[in-house]
């Protein structure tokens, strides 16, 4: 790596953290209850068991606030990277993990579940949206074998049938629904961090850490994935294989960040768009410093959601879609004119 390329991996990774710190902190203080800066430092340095300040404000830190700040970490970093490595294995920055069914599939086990009554059990429209994402993955990519090869064209095609297939489903569901059914699948589906507990937390931050392991194995294997399919095999790289695994770690990662909050749109696209634009292709840089911003614009977003219109709280997925919609569209708009059209 060239001295300057370093340097500029060096001052965005100081860059991110900055941000992450402050959005962070911003978020623990910020809300319907505001705890002044003073009285968050020592709260978390006096720790959950003691509270020496006001015994409210410990309450909602420990209990509200850093639940939820925890979860929008995990589910903004979770979705980031799952969106490098599917724009890495499909060669294309528009690709994303709903390209594969994810959250289609997770979006339908959610549903489901609401429907038959599941959500009156801990966790229940939680556990059946990532078995839904998951299966839909397992399907997607089964379907789209030809021969005992997978084409990237085939891969998406199928993806887009499953993702109709799916919105049936949940148009059929609502239908069929009563009125208290129908708001909960609303709600669900529109995306939110407001039901953040610990017990949610101890359920995704295994699963994001094992999938978030994993991806950092794809990094060189993306890059030599870049010169094409058949340059990669002559340089030694089973591609089927390569595929299969990085398609299972994006189901991985995109269920259980799915499962967790709802819909979340564009930060598993925009994200890792962003970072490629500035750092370049190397998935090496790509995979920590996606991780890191998809923390902090998902921490950003909600905080957003919960302070626009206080004490009111707007739907997270709705607040990333009406940032995220425009700006990609920007983005879109001034790479396409640097490059003088698309290839």
């Amino acid at each position: 790596m060239t001295t300057a390329r370093r340097t500029n991996v060096s001052a965005v990774g100081a860059f991110l953290a900055v941000l992450f710190a402050m959005t962070a902190l911003l978020s623990l203080a910020t809300g319907a209850f505001r705890i002044p800066l003073g009285d968050l430092l020592r709260i978390i340095v006096d720790g959950p068991a003691r509270d020496t300040v006001d015994s409210i404000a410990h309450d909602v830190f420990w209990q509200v606030r850093l639940p939820r700040v925890v979860l929008a970490v995990v589910v903004g970093a979770s979705l980031a990277v799952a969106g490098v490595l599917m724009q890495g294995i499909f060669r294309n920055p528009l690709a994303e993990p709903a390209t594969v069914g994810v959250s289609a599939g997770a979006a339908v086990g959610a549903v489901l579940a609401i429907i038959v009554g599941l959500n009156q059990l801990p966790l229940g429209v939680q556990v059946a949206a990532f078995l839904g994402g998951t299966l839909s993955t397992a399907l997607v990519y089964v379907l789209s074998r030809t021969d005992g090869k997978t084409e990237v064209v085939t891969l998406i095609l199928t993806g887009i049938a499953i993702n109709a297939f799916a919105g049936a489903v949940i148009g059929f569901a609502v239908f069929v629904a009563d009125d208290d059914e129908i708001r909960s699948v609303t709600f669900w589906s529109l995306g939110t961090l407001g039901l953040a507990t610990w017990k949610a937390v101890g359920v995704v931050i295994p699963l994001a850490i094992v999938g978030l392991v994993a991806s950092v194995g794809f990094s060189r294997v993306l890059d030599t994935l870049a010169l094409g399919d058949r340059s990669a095999s002559h340089l030694g790289i089973k591609v089927e294989r390569v595929r299969l695994q990085a398609i299972a770690v994006v189901g991985l990662l995109a269920s259980s960040a799915v499962a967790a909050t709802g819909m979340i749109a564009f930060v598993g696209l925009l994200v890792p768009h962003i970072m490629r634009l500035v750092l370049g292709p190397r998935h090496r840089h790509l995979l920590w410093t996606s991780a890191v911003l998809g923390a902090s614009v998902t921490l950003l977003a909600d905080l957003a959601a919960r302070t626009l219109l206080s004490p009111a709280e707007l739907p997270l997925g709705v607040v990333t879609a009406l940032i995220g919609a425009p700006f990609f569209l920007l983005l879109l708009r001034s790479t396409r004119r640097s490059q003088g059209g698309w290839a």
